[in-house]
């Protein structure tokens, strides 16, 4: 079942056969979140989209982990992607674009995003094994493909440089996270109106 967005908040439930996910969001947050995904990693990466975004997150998912974490990843970025596009609304008044260069020590991430309606994910980013403990790599891909799907936002996400792993995933999450953050920020110059001459950001 999928709550109705109120203000800009939404919650959403997601049960299949590989788990069973719920999730809430509030775009006007502080950073506060909540989250058990079993996979203690990514749980650390969520905390950080959270806290760097301000949205508060609200998320406990179970899922087949011991088969192996791509499920949970998956299917959190598709519950979460879910409760922001539900939040968002007709997306009236918001900035849409926003973009950061974010660094981490030895490493430099960007992030772009158009709050769009129109879901695309542009990946530039590469790391050095497979696995950051026994969390795999190929997994933060996997997560924004889910969240950009279906919160229906066009993102690019590039890595320029870096040598640690960790370092690496964490910007990613970051950058995005503050990039969102501005992109969903209310723009007081055109309160009430979609930012596109179409009239429409729902694809």
């Amino acid at each position: 079942m999928n709550a109705p967005a109120k203000g800009r908040t939404a919650s959403v439930s997601r049960k299949t056969n590989e788990t069973a996910i719920s999730a809430s969001v509030d775009l006007d947050g502080s950073g506060k979140y909540e989250v058990s995904t079993g996979v203690g990693f990514f749980d650390h990466m969520l905390e950080q989209l959270s806290r760097h975004s301000l949205i508060d997150l609200t998320l406990e998912a179970k899922g087949d982990l011991h088969i192996d974490d791509h499920h949970t990843v998956e299917d959190a970025g598709i519950a979460i992607g879910q409760a922001i596009a539900q939040a968002l609304g007709d997306r009236r008044g918001i900035t849409r674009y926003a973009s950061i260069d974010l660094a981490m020590d030895e490493t430099l991430t960007r992030a772009a995003i158009d709050v769009s309606g129109r879901p695309f994910l542009v990946w530039q980013v590469v790391f050095s094994a497979p696995k950051i403990g026994t969390f795999d790599t190929e997994l933060v891909r996997e997560f924004f493909q889910a969240l950009a799907q279906n919160a229906g936002i066009t993102l690019h996400v590039t890595n320029h440089y870096g040598a640690n792993n960790h370092h690496i995933a964490e910007t990613c999450f970051k950058a995005v996270a503050r990039a969102l953050r501005t992109a969903i920020e209310p723009d007081m110059r055109q309160a009430g109106a979609v930012p596109s001459t179409k009239g429409t950001l729902n694809g």
